[in-house]
């Protein structure tokens, strides 16, 4: 059932450049194979370019968008993630700069650096998803230099993509439990003096980042208890993701992305519909992009085909049976 859960203003500059541009992504890859046989693909650049595709997706970057803040053309991007391109490492220093991860991730396996590396990936290799986060929650709480937060369960954060209900069902949550609610990217804005789409334009996303990671840092600092709307594309920075899940109980409000975009254009934004097709094969590339990392969530509730009562009523019963049953040592399952 056609849901308008939401009429705040995007909350991801990133999603919304990610919604528009995939014709220009489409176009590219074709351009990247036209003109006689298709070249031969080394395995390994092949490997690297899939790994650059990834790594933009979970950002929610077009192609467009990385070429523009690297100072590369979309077709040089265009080869290199169709592991036609030789690129040299200037230019992937510059790539993993951009999207604000090592040089070892865009290049290759950074778990192969060391002996105790390979030894800690042994251990680890072939482990379902519920052993390698018991892992996690281990190592984190052997390495962590302050005690875990007492509040965290106080504090519910909302993650997912636009259109899944984050402002509207963190509204409903913050006045039954009496606590503030709190949209992340305002905070941001009043941290940076101008709206997040001006913050990417003249500063480009890692300034939009930095300023997400210290809005979460204020909020944080601010209210021990709140319910908080986090922008679709925090979890792909992990230092501030790992923040929001280290202080706040994290739900993920999931929809397919066929939910995700009918209720952006009952809300009456036409723009995620101007590529057509591409457009919705861009969000889904964001979704599989992210969706290993708001899987992390806490808790995961799926929103699509529901009404917004029952979606909400369901929500606040599950929410509350989740927190009550969690207990201070126990470790975090989604």
């Amino acid at each position: 059932m056609n849901q308008n859960y939401s009429s705040a203003p995007l909350d991801d500059p990133a999603d919304e450049d990610a919604s528009r541009a995939g014709r220009a992504d489409g176009g590219a890859d074709r351009g990247a194979e036209r003109g006689g046989e298709r070249e031969e693909r080394d395995p390994f650049l092949t490997a690297m370019g899939e790994r650059v595709r990834l790594l933009r997706a979970r950002r929610g970057m077009t192609r467009k968008t990385l070429a523009t803040e690297t100072g590369l053309s979309e077709r040089h991007l265009a080869n290199l993630e169709s592991g036609v391109g030789n690129a040299s490492v200037l230019v992937l220093r510059q790539i993993a700069t951009t999207l604000n991860c090592p040089l070892a991730e865009v290049i290759g396996d950074e778990t192969t650096a060391s002996a105790e590396w390979l030894l800690i990936r042994e251990l680890l290799q072939g482990r379902d998803q519920a052993a390698l986060q018991r892992a996690r929650v281990a190592l984190a709480e052997m390495f962590a230099q302050a005690p875990r937060d007492p509040h965290r369960k106080d504090r519910i954060a909302l993650i997912g993509l636009r259109g899944a209900g984050k402002s509207t069902f963190g509204r409903m949550l913050a006045q039954e439990r009496k606590v503030p609610f709190v949209e992340l990217t305002r905070v941001i804005e009043q941290l940076a003096g101008c709206p997040p789409s001006e913050i990417h334009s003249l500063y480009g996303a890692s300034a939009y980042r930095r300023y997400e990671h210290r809005a979460l840092e204020a909020v944080i600092q601010e209210h021990e208890r709140a319910v908080i709307a986090s922008p679709g594309g925090l979890v792909s920075e992990s230092g501030t993701f790992n923040a929001l899940l280290s202080h706040c109980f994290t739900v993920w409000l999931q929809a397919t992305p066929e939910e995700h975009m009918r209720r952006v254009v009952a809300q009456g934004d036409l723009r995620p519909m101007s590529g057509n097709k591409e457009a919705m094969d861009d969000l889904k590339r964001i979704l599989a992009g992210r969706g290993e990392l708001y899987g992390r969530a806490d808790m995961i509730f799926d929103t699509s085909e529901k009404t917004l009562a029952d979606a909400y009523l369901q929500l606040r019963d599950r929410l509350a049976a989740r927190i009550a049953a969690e207990s201070p040592d126990e470790a975090r399952v989604s």
